[in-house]
C-alpha cells in the first residue's frame, strides 16, 4: 500500500507541474458554475410562475437543481477525463522512463493502482470544490441530503470507469492525443450503448442496457444505492485495470 501511495502522490504532484491540472480544474469550475447559476435561476423562475398562477409548489430542489446539475457534471467529466489520463503511461513510454518504472522494486499492479489513484485524487479535488453548490442550497433552501450524497458517490463510480478506460488506452500508445481520443470515444460508446437496445432483441437489448454507464447512474441520482449498480461499476473499473495490466505485462516481455 505504501508503494501505491508513493506513486499516486508523485503523479498527483506532476499534474500541477504542468498547465493540465489548472486548465482542467478552471474549465470544470467555470462550466459548472455557469450551469449551477442557470439551474438555480430557472428553478426560482419556475417556482415563482407556479405560485403566481397557483399551480402548486412546482419541482423540488432535488428534481429542479440537483439531478440536472449532476447530470451535466457527468457529461463534462466525459470530456475532461481524457485530458487527465492521456499522459499517465503515454508520457512514460514517450520519454522511455517506463522501462525504469517497470524495473523498479514495485509490482506492476502497484504501478497501475498508484496511477489510477492519482487521477482519482484529481477528480476528487474537483468534486470537493463543487461542495459550494450544495452548501449554497442548504443556506438558501431545504434540499434533501440523501440524493446529494448518492449523486456524488455515483459520480465517483462513473468517473472511475472513465479513468480506467483512459489508463488502458494510455498504456497502449505513446501518443497522448491518440490516447485521449480513444478514451473519449470509448466513454461515449458505453454512454450511448443503451440506445441500440431499442432495436435489438429481448436478450441483446437487456445486455446492451446493462452495459450502459449512465443507466447505472440513474438510481444514484434518485438517492438510491443499488448493489447491482455498485458491482457493475467496480467490475468495469476492475476489468479496465486488469486489461491495462495485461497490456503492460506484454510490453515488459517484448
Amino acid at each position: 500500500m505504501r508503494n501505491i501511495w508513493t506513486i499516486a502522490r508523485r503523479d498527483f504532484r506532476a499534474y500541477f507541474t504542468s498547465p493540465i491540472a489548472y486548465i482542467v480544474i478552471a474549465g470544470f469550475l467555470a462550466i459548472m458554475g455557469w450551469m449551477f447559476f442557470w439551474n438555480l435561476s430557472h428553478f426560482n423562475l419556475q417556482n415563482l410562475q407556479y405560485q403566481q398562477f397557483r399551480m402548486g409548489k412546482g419541482a423540488s430542489i432535488t428534481e429542479g437543481i440537483i439531478r440536472p446539475l449532476f447530470g451535466n457534471m457527468n457529461v463534462i467529466f466525459l470530456f475532461l477525463v481524457p485530458f487527465i489520463t492521456m499522459r499517465l503511461f503515454a508520457e512514460e513510454r514517450k520519454q522511455h522512463t517506463i522501462e525504469l518504472l517497470m524495473t523498479s522494486p514495485v509490482t506492476l499492479t502497484e504501478i497501475i493502482l498508484g496511477k489510477f489513484l492519482s487521477s482519482l485524487l484529481l477528480v476528487g479535488t474537483m468534486l470537493v470544490l463543487t461542495l459550494v453548490y450544495p452548501i449554497t442550497l442548504f443556506l438558501t433552501g431545504n434540499p434533501d441530503l440523501g440524493p446529494i450524497v448518492t449523486s456524488y458517490l455515483g459520480t465517483i463510480f462513473l468517473t472511475g470507469c472513465y479513468l480506467s478506460l483512459g489508463i488502458l488506452f494510455s498504456s497502449m500508445t505513446e501518443n497522448q492525443i491518440v490516447a485521449g481520443a480513444l478514451t473519449f470515444a470509448a466513454g461515449l460508446f458505453f454512454w450511448l450503448i443503451s440506445w441500440a437496445s431499442q432495436s435489438a432483441g429481448a436478450v441483446w437489448g437487456d445486455v446492451l442496457s446493462y452495459l450502459s454507464l449512465i443507466g447505472h447512474y440513474n438510481n444514484f441520482g434518485q438517492g438510491i444505492i443499488n448493489s447491482t449498480d455498485v458491482v457493475f461499476y467496480l467490475s468495469f473499473i476492475g476489468i479496465g485495470l486488469f486489461l491495462t495490466h495485461r497490456v503492460l505485462d506484454s510490453f515488459r516481455w517484448r
